[in-house]
């Protein structure tokens, strides 16, 4: 019995008392009329074996070929004739194909099948169209059919391979009525798709149905034809590669690598001319500039006749590529594959195929032919067990044309469905902002404008169980608030201090000034109290986020923030998007380290710019001063239980302590140099200074590039930010760019 990847899922309610109400129904003496469309050589060997499985059954069925796209042109073979050699009647011939070597002729291709097409339809009036795959061809033949409501079954559908073909692959899966699917994944993405589990046929690759029973046929004949007499089996190599149409420059530069590989490992090898694809004609240029076509070691062909190429792969030392045969049906023989870039990004593939997804060098692929060629693998059927078409052809039968023709999608139930109506469209639209400080714990609900509706503040609990119960407390108070101001929240954004991983919205490590703060998941008890979604990200970071949607950063391409606050951080926008870094910890400005003997900072290191410029920094500067009595100046007085702060020290150094100032000088030129390290790293076009030390930094950071910056960056603007309160606004900017789709 077939195994069970391969069971007849759609029949296995089927009776065939069913099957019999279903051919009544559709009239006693009416057969099937069946339109079989094919493009080019690929999906001939795979529609070939149903188009003889319907030739088998005329009681049943009446076929009508068409065919179209590159079987008609010189360059790629003149393959219409092979179809005429299986012995089918051709109906029709469209010549579809526009010449040329850009997008723009693809494009042109579907709009002249579409012109041809609708007469064709119309003059055979098939009850079911049959389409395969994911080429620009079938996407015209598929919706053609759809418009002209002619029912359609969809071959391959589900399937994932990372190009274009992916979207065009979709796109006719939604045109098409049926579907006969390959894999147990492929069926799954047509549920996921919508689309109705009834209408679905798990079958396999009608491909393998030949495959499978071809292994054994007299193949050293057909060696020698197309590849010469002294060539043995496992000791040649098939090359098929076709340009990639999102990435044309690079699929031609890693075809050249390519055939300097394959020259360089020195075997026979048989290499076809790519498909009708835009690139194509580049790359026969590279084939012919190599001298291919001429190389004693190589034998360059338009075309070979399925059933000669399965001899030829099957008995091959290697195939290389990118087509999708070589990840789908060489694995029914175990031969090695060596798939070349992402033109298969996504396919299944058994343990003979070895992906080599960049190439800089023709030495990656070199070394991937000496690892691969002559092996032997453990034959695959992931894509067929040898009995797609009898279930096919079942599955045609069973078709109740008086259905209705308009196909229905199975959705699934969508939660907390909010219809239109005027007050949900006059909301505004928000988001919860939380900024986690060293001190405070604050939440707000914040407008897409950047205003801040309304604010709640409380002290941040020493404990992690304290903390995690008063942000859940106040969030639910806010979210029911959000309500009386006439606000929709449409997520939640916060802001902490630590290495955030954003992509999981766990802290990872947090600074001294937040204890019992490592290894948190923030996301999921404040999503799971709230049902809303939840961003976590580095205070850091978050105020640059605050500058690039509502400050000095909106618009531009490269800027930094740093905070000048408790402690020193910032966060870094380069080319529209923030650096999160290999493990987060991108950005953690305020420990670049200025000096080598400089005071030790909390992180543990000496001589950063968060140990001379910070907010703690500078409190510790002036308590210094005060226990040596150093710091009050005539116009200063502070109380008895008062706490010495960075505030008492800037405010001596106003009225002319020369000492306060001195310390302050430093640690602007602290931060200055590091802000130079920066400039000479990144180069953005603007510094954005932002906390309550900013105003007294800016001029001494100034002064310092001016100095010390090479001279290619001191025009680089050093501002402070206007922002009231960037952390909060940053916490709303996770979700406010989000939810208007901006990609973070």
């Amino acid at each position: 019995p077939p195994p069970p990847l391969f069971q007849e899922v759609y029949f296995k309610n089927l009776s065939k008392q069913k099957q019999k109400e279903v051919m009544e129904k559709n009239g006693k003496n009416h057969k099937l009329r069946v339109c079989v469309a094919t493009c080019n050589r690929a999906d001939y060997s795979k529609l070939a074996p149903i188009m003889f499985g319907i030739k088998a059954e005329p009681q049943f069925f009446e076929l009508d070929v068409v065919v179209l796209g590159s079987h008609l042109i010189d360059d790629y073979g003149n393959t219409y004739r092979m179809i005429e050699q299986d012995d089918f009647d051709i109906h029709t011939r469209l010549h579809t194909i526009v010449r040329g070597e850009d997008e723009a002729a693809m494009v042109e291709s579907v709009g002249l099948a579409l012109v041809k097409l609708p007469d064709v339809l119309n003059r055979l009036k098939p009850d079911i169209m049959i389409v395969h795959g994911d080429r620009f061809d079938a996407l015209a033949l598929a919706t053609s059919a759809a418009l002209m409501n002619i029912r359609i079954l969809h071959i391959e559908g589900g399937e994932v391979s990372g190009t274009i073909d992916d979207s065009i692959r979709h796109a006719i899966t939604k045109l098409a009525h049926y579907h006969v699917c390959c894999t147990r994944s492929a069926e799954q993405h047509l549920i996921a798709m919508c689309e109705d589990h009834d209408r679905i046929l798990l079958a396999g690759c009608p491909s393998y149905d030949k495959l499978l029973s071809a292994k054994n046929k007299d193949y050293m004949s057909i060696i020698r034809m197309w590849l010469g007499d002294d060539v043995k089996t496992r000791d040649y190599i098939v090359a098929l590669q076709h340009p990639v149409t999102t990435d044309i420059k690079h699929s031609i530069k890693m075809f050249e690598l390519t055939l300097d590989a394959l020259i360089s490992f020195n075997k026979r090898t048989l290499v076809l001319f790519p498909n009708v694809d835009a690139g194509d004609k580049e790359m026969v240029r590279v084939m012919r500039k190599k001298g291919i076509e001429h190389h004693p070691n190589f034998r360059a062909v338009k075309h070979v006749p399925f059933d000669q190429f399965i001899q030829l792969v099957a008995h091959a030392g290697c195939m290389i590529g990118n087509s999708s045969c070589g990840v789908r049906e060489v694995g029914a023989f175990g031969t090695p594959v060596i798939n070349l870039g992402t033109r298969q990004t996504g396919r299944e593939t058994g343990e003979n195929v070895l992906h080599v997804r960049d190439a800089d060098t023709q030495d990656k692929i070199l070394h991937a032919l000496q690892l691969q060629f002559g092996k032997q693998y453990p034959c695959s059927k992931i894509y067929g067990d040898g009995n797609a078409v009898p279930r096919i052809l079942k599955f045609l039968k069973s078709i109740d044309l008086k259905e209705p023709l308009q196909k229905k999608f199975c959705f699934p139930p969508v939660k907390d469905n909010i219809s239109q109506d005027i007050d949900h469209i006059l909301e505004t639209q928000s988001a919860l902002a939380v900024d986690l400080g060293g001190t405070n714990l604050r939440v707000a609900i914040v407008s897409m404008k950047g205003e801040i509706v309304k604010k709640y503040t409380q002290l941040n609990p020493k404990t992690y169980e304290d903390r995690l119960e008063l942000i859940l407390r106040m969030c639910v108070e806010a979210a029911s608030e959000a309500v009386n101001v006439n606000c929709r929240i449409l997520g939640v954004g916060i802001s902490t201090g630590g290495r955030v991983n954003p992509r999981e919205g766990i802290v990872l490590h947090s600074t001294k000034l937040i204890q019992e703060w490592s290894s948190v998941d923030l996301r999921t008890p404040v999503s799971d109290a709230l049902h809303l979604p939840v961003w976590v990200d580095n205070d850091g970071n978050c105020a640059a986020l605050a500058e690039r949607k509502f400050g000095h950063g909106k618009g531009i391409e490269n800027f930094v923030t740093l905070i000048t606050g408790t402690g020193i951080g910032g966060g870094i926008v380069h080319q529209h998007e923030l650096i999160h870094g290999s493990s987060f910890c991108a950005a953690e400005l305020g420990h670049i380290v200025v000096s080598l003997d400089g005071p030790e900072c909390l992180c543990g290191s000496q001589g950063c710019i968060e140990a001379y410029a910070s907010g703690i920094a500078l409190q510790r500067e002036a308590k210094k001063l005060h226990d040596e009595d150093l710091l009050l100046v005539e116009g200063m007085s502070m109380k008895k239980e008062e706490v010495v702060s960075a505030a008492h020290l800037i405010q001596a150094a106003k009225l002319g302590n020369t000492k306060a100032d001195s310390i302050l000088r430093t640690a602007g030129t602290a931060l200055g140099l590091g802000i130079v390290n920066i400039l000479h790293t990144m180069n953005p076009s603007l510094v954005i200074l932002s906390g309550v030390l900013a105003s007294h930094y800016v001029n001494a950071v100034k002064d310092v590039i001016n100095r010390q910056a090479l001279s290619s960056v001191k025009t680089v603007d050093v501002v402070v930010s206007n922002l009231a309160d960037p952390a909060l606004l940053g916490a709303a900017s996770l979700v406010l760019d989000y939810t208007t789709r901006r990609i973070y």
